[in-house]
Order: C-alpha cells, then sequence, then structure tokens
C-alpha cells in the first residue's frame, strides 16, 4: 500500500481566476472572515501574511474535528495562477511526513472560471486515512468565498 499520493478537487466559481488568484496571494487573511470551517488565523512568524518566509498559525475545522496545524507558501506561480501552501506542525505531522495543498484558479474558454485544490502527502503509515476530509475542507471553502463573492457584487449593484 502506498503512503504517498495526490488527490483532487474542482469547483466551477463566478469571479475570475484573476480574482481568486489576488485573493489567495495577497488577502489571505481574509479568508477566516469568509470560510465557516475557518476558526482562526494569525501571522505566527514574519511580518507579512505573504512572504514565502512568513508562518501562519490556523485553526479549521477537517473530518467535524478542530484541527491546527502551521502554513507557509512554497511557491505562486502568477502566470499559471498556482500556489503552493506546506501545512505541518501540529494536527499534520501526527499523520504526515508531506503534506502540501496546491491551489490553482482556472479560466475556463466559456469565460467561467474553476478552482482546482490538489493535496499531495506522505502519509507516517498505513494507518493513517488518506486526507479525504482536507479536499472536501477546501471544496468547502471554496464554496464560502465564491457566496462571499456573489454577495458582495449583488450588494454593490444595488
Amino acid at each position: 500500500m502506498a503512503l504517498a499520493g495526490k488527490i483532487t478537487s474542482e469547483i466551477g466559481v463566478h469571479k475570475t481566476a484573476e480574482k481568486w488568484l489576488n485573493l489567495y496571494s495577497k488577502e489571505l487573511h481574509h479568508i477566516q472572515n469568509v470560510a465557516e470551517r475557518i476558526h482562526g488565523a494569525k501571522l505566527h512568524q514574519g511580518d507579512d501574511w505573504h512572504a514565502n518566509d512568513s508562518v501562519k498559525h490556523w485553526t479549521y475545522i477537517v473530518d467535524g474535528k478542530t484541527v491546527t496545524c502551521h502554513e507557509t507558501i512554497e511557491s505562486i506561480d502568477v502566470e499559471n495562477k498556482t500556489i503552493t501552501f506546506k501545512l505541518y506542525g501540529e494536527d499534520i505531522d501526527d499523520k504526515f511526513k508531506v503534506f502540501k495543498l496546491i491551489f490553482e484558479a482556472i479560466d475556463k474558454n466559456d469565460g467561467s472560471a474553476a478552482i482546482r485544490w490538489s493535496c499531495e502527502y506522505e502519509r507516517l503509515n498505513k494507518d493513517v486515512p488518506r486526507p479525504y476530509g482536507y479536499m472536501e475542507f477546501c471544496t468547502k471553502c471554496a464554496e464560502d468565498v465564491d457566496a462571499y463573492f456573489v454577495k458582495a457584487e449583488e450588494n454593490a449593484n444595488k
């Protein structure tokens, strides 16, 4: 049984890929105010939320349980609208040797967009379940953010 793997989920969204990339690359601290399953996030180390060497501390719900971890931005590829986040410490280190979440904002040919989340991981042992709950968490957060964007636009048009 392989201990390493990659799982992916994708969701259609209402705003452009550029708008989504901007949120995750320049306004990440706002996600905690919009996503229901994120209880809190704070800058743990560094002066800038979006610098690669900054460390954020997150508290969130996965699989019905409150969990915590640290996160750093490993890379941002503006051209491909991709951000790689490395998660570690606390609840992550209890189960995984490697844990990365990859965010991709994708423009579709019909003018719509999609958000794709991928999780690359290596479990500590075969008893650790694959992190499907993280894909569900990422999808739910994307749904919450998308609903926020739609509501904000509706309010702006009133």
